[in-house]
């Protein structure tokens, strides 16, 4: 692709689509929000309702006025403002596929991609509960994991599908070694890091799940969690080509901003799984 061929906001629409595909953290959280994004340390709003009272209805009797739900708003602050800036040499690019930018903008969204889902694993600490288990292995881990569906429908989280469980790698092994059927369909298969499920909750697997680690043990900070717990907001606000000054070559730059908050902490409830080394 030559400099002269660069539209923006088609490139801007490509790196937007490729993110979608290489997200799991982000996918998995609610991305309705009001506002617009200008720059960091801008602000949008995530918007809700209260909850429904019901009453007892007594025939050929008339309701009582309808209730008037109380609405609430949490703000999302766009914190986070992450770059990137490479070149591709006049002669990489003559001796090489035509595509060559296009897979320097897919690995550009792969690096924006693991950078924001880091981010959003960094917010464990904001979970509205906890379940340990010191000593995980094969024999336990489904236990614990039933445990955490367990503690989301004592928090009126009634549907199992709207429960998302994110691991790492090691305790997707685990899981494996537990030799249990781990259902999925074909449409489930396609989507970036999906295992499988177990007691109707999507099991997510992430190389990007927070960790602490000494000699003798890792303590991994997995997720149990409804796709709305976790408020997530993003734009890419530039992205540009240009040709550097000292340097025959094509390059591009763009900024993503973004902002994540846990705003239903009684949904989310953290893993705090231990595997001896």
């Amino acid at each position: 692709m030559a400099i002269t061929n660069f539209i923006s906001t088609v490139w801007s629409e490509n790196l937007y689509n490729q993110l979608d595909k290489q997200y799991i953290a982000v996918k998995n959280c609610n991305r309705d929000y009001e506002g617009e994004i200008k720059g960091k340390g801008s602000s949008v709003k995530i918007c809700g309702v209260g909850d429904v009272n019901v009453f007892e209805y007594t025939k050929d009797t008339d309701m009582s006025t309808p209730e008037t739900l109380s609405d609430s708003v949490r703000t999302l602050t766009i914190d986070q403002a992450k770059g990137f800036n490479f070149q591709i040499d006049d002669i990489d690019r003559a001796q090489s596929s035509p595509k060559l930018m296009d897979m320097a903008m897919k690995n550009a969204a792969d690096a924006l991609a693991n950078t924001a889902d880091t981010y959003i694993y960094s917010l464990y600490g904001s979970a509205g509960s906890t379940i340990k288990n010191e000593s995980t292995t094969a024999s336990n881990i489904i236990t614990t994991i039933i445990d955490a569906r367990t503690k989301l429908y004592e928090n009126n989280v009634s549907d199992a599908s709207s429960i998302i469980i994110e691991v790492s790698p090691q305790i997707a092994a685990l899981i494996l070694k537990a030799k249990i059927d781990i259902s999925s369909s074909n449409s489930d298969s396609l989507e970036s890091g999906l295992l499988g499920s177990i007691g109707g909750c999507k099991i997510y697997v992430s190389n990007n799940i927070a960790k602490t680690t000494s000699d003798s043990a890792t303590t991994y900070k997995c997720i149990a969690r409804t796709k709305r717990a976790i408020a997530f907001a993003e734009q890419l606000s530039e992205i540009d080509a240009y040709r550097p000054e000292r340097r025959f070559a094509d390059a591009v730059k763009g900024l993503h901003l973004y902002g994540a908050k846990v705003v239903y902490p009684t949904e989310m409830v953290l893993l705090d799984l231990t595997v001896s080394a």
